[in-house]
C-alpha cells in the first residue's frame, strides 16, 4: 500500500499508524501526529479504494451503508501490510497507536476487533460502525480515545454511543470527548495528546 514512514527519536518509540478520511491521503494526518508526540515513529497509509476520485479504505453503497464484505477484505489487506511494514521499518506493532479520522477510524475499528490483532492505543475521530456486534474480544489494557460530534451530520449520537458501549464491553480503557460536528477540533486534539502521553 502507498505509505510514508517517518522514523522517531529511537527505534523503541511507539509508532502512530495514520489512517485518513475519505478523499485524504497518506500525508494527511502527519501534522496531527506531530502535535500528539513528535518523537514517535509515524506511518501514514493511503487507502486503496477510489470512490469518484476520492480515496477510501473500503467500499460503501452510500453514506453510512458499508460494503461489509469489502471492509473485511480490506481490513485483512491493511493488517497484512502493517505486519510487513513493522518488519521492514523495525517497529513493534503491539506498541503501535492507531490514529484515524472518519473513514480511517472505521477501518481502525475493524483492525481493533480482529481476534489476531493487538495494539497499544487508538485515537479515533468521527467514527461510524453501524452494525451490532454481540461478541467482542478482550481489549483489557488497550486505551481507546473517541472524539465524537453531538451534531455530526454523518454520525448520529446513537451510533457514537453504540461504539462507546462496544469498546466498554471489550474491557478497553475508553475515554470520550464530545465536540460539535464531524471534524478534529483543537480541544479534541488536546485531549488526545493527554491519552497518548499517559504511561
Amino acid at each position: 500500500m502507498k505509505h510514508i514512514f517517518r522514523k522517531g527519536q529511537s527505534s523503541d518509540q511507539p509508532t502512530f499508524i495514520l489512517l485518513h478520511g475519505t478523499g485524504g491521503d497518506e500525508s494527511d494526518l502527519f501534522p496531527l501526529a506531530l502535535r500528539l508526540n513528535p518523537n514517535y515513529n509515524m506511518l501514514g497509509v493511503k487507502g486503496n479504494v477510489d470512490e469518484n476520485g476520492m480515496t477510501r479504505f473500503f467500499k460503501r453503497h452510500g453514506e453510512g451503508q458499508y460494503d461489509w464484505k469489502d471492509l473485511e477484505e480490506r481490513g485483512t489487506e491493511l493488517y497484512e501490510f502493517l505486519q510487513a511494514a513493522a518488519k521492514e521499518y523495525d517497529f513493534d506493532l503491539e506498541n503501535a497507536i492507531l490514529v484515524g479520522f472518519s473513514n480511517g477510524t472505521n477501518i481502525a475499528i475493524n483492525l481493533l476487533l480482529r481476534e489476531e490483532t493487538k495494539f497499544a492505543k487508538a485515537l479515533l475521530f468521527a467514527g461510524l460502525y453501524p452494525t451490532h456486534i454481540d461478541h467482542v474480544k478482550d481489549l483489557s489494557g488497550t486505551d481507546i480515545y473517541f472524539s465524537m460530534g453531538t451534531h455530526d451530520p454523518i454520525v448520529p449520537v446513537s451510533e457514537s454511543e453504540r461504539l462507546i458501549d462496544l469498546f466498554q464491553r471489550s474491557g478497553a480503557n475508553v475515554t470520550t470527548h464530545w465536540t460539535q460536528s464531524h471534524g478534529i477540533t483543537e480541544e479534541s486534539l488536546n485531549e488526545a495528546v493527554k491519552v497518548v502521553n499517559e504511561q
